[in-house]
């Protein structure tokens, strides 16, 4: 009896899965897909038709641009396994692609300047201030609003208000910097990099201390450079909503992301306050770093998390949107956390995007 009468060839095997029979052979030598049978005489390749799911699987991973490896471990797994490994890495391609896009725009807008010469200029008007809160005895946080840089930075650890002090006063030298047109990325990485080590140096001694960072740095050109590190927030009312911008960098958002976690559970998580990225003395992790196109009309808000731990976001858009000034607006978020029991340090700054007055 022929032990491949009931078996495909390659070329009919590719058929069915829309793989090509040069990349079944090349999964076959990754042992990703073996065939069934290899014929000793002839070397032809056979698979059994209970083959095709798992080799329409790696087809459809490999349309979304998996790597090989990545879809070597996927496919042994079960599915709820699998659908959460895809899903995770679905969310590291959104956010890359995320990045590319805002640099292309800002590239866009740069290299355009000059075509839009009777466009208007753009300035923000700002207001920050940091608070201690109604329980801690220190205050921890620091917040920051110049000419061009809006910070704020939540420190942890005995020393954490030195070193969140110090991660800002890093950056301030941005606020008088002259941006060059296209490069306004690497110079805020390379200012980072100043303050991750001026971190370390408030950190040297027996007390342990790190700290967050979100910033972003007005271009001049209606663009922002966002750069961002822990779980302090910024966000965007534009138009009437409230927009998200950051993403944060804690287990609970980790297991958020990979659907392991409903936003209830996430709230009352014991952990939820626990960072996997932070500037400190042992940390060496990379920042999020991308642009925004800023519109006249948005009001920025950059927050450690004294303020969206206790207020709800949608009372934050509603305090946002009834504020007159940059100044109304801080005073007002800062008075409802206090207001909801104020248990941690609270840092405040919000940005106004208007036309440039002559």
């Amino acid at each position: 009896m022929d032990p491949t009468r009931d078996m495909l060839t390659i070329g009919a095997f590719a058929k069915a899965c829309r793989l090509s029979p040069k990349a079944l052979r090349l999964y076959d030598e990754l042992a990703l897909l073996r065939p069934a049978r290899v014929d000793p005489h002839t070397g032809y390749r056979y698979y059994a038709a209970g083959q095709l799911e798992q080799a329409r699987l790696v087809a459809w991973l490999r349309r979304l641009g998996m790597p090989l490896a990545d879809i070597r471990r996927i496919c042994p797994l079960p599915p709820d396994a699998a659908a959460r490994e895809i899903r995770a890495f679905w969310a590291r391609i959104e956010a890359e692609t995320a990045a590319r896009r805002d640099l292309a725009a800002f590239l866009v807008e740069q290299l355009s300047a000059v075509a839009r010469k009777d466009t208007a200029m753009l300035e923000l008007r700002h207001f920050a201030h940091s608070d201690r809160g109604l329980v801690r005895p220190a205050n921890q946080d620091t917040a920051h609003a110049g000419r061009r840089l809006l910070a704020v930075a939540d420190g942890y650890g005995p020393a954490g208000g030195p070193a969140s002090s110090a991660a800002v006063e890093a950056l301030r030298f941005l606020d008088g910097a002259e941006l060059p047109a296209g490069s306004v990325l690497n110079v805020l990485e390379d200012a980072l990099q100043g303050a991750t080590q001026a971190v370390r140096d408030a950190a040297r001694g027996p007390e342990e201390a790190g700290t967050t960072l979100t910033a972003l740095l007005w271009t001049g050109g209606g663009q922002l450079a966002l750069v961002h590190i822990g779980d302090s927030r910024a966000y965007v009312l534009r138009e009437g909503a409230l927009f998200r911008i950051t993403h944060d960098h804690t287990l609970v958002q980790s297991m958020l992301d990979e659907g392991r976690l409903t936003e209830e559970e996430a709230t009352s998580h014991p952990q939820r306050s626990l960072l996997l990225k932070a500037l400190g003395p042992d940390v060496s992790a990379a920042p999020d770093l991308r642009l925004h196109d800023a519109r006249p009309g948005d009001r920025y808000l950059l927050c450690s998390d004294g303020l969206y731990g206790v207020v709800p976001e949608e009372r934050v858009r509603e305090l946002l949107t009834a504020a007159g000034s940059p100044r109304d607006a801080v005073r007002s978020l800062v008075a409802a956390a206090n207001d909801a029991g104020g248990p941690d340090n609270v840092s405040c700054v919000v940005a106004d995007v208007v036309e440039a007055t002559a």
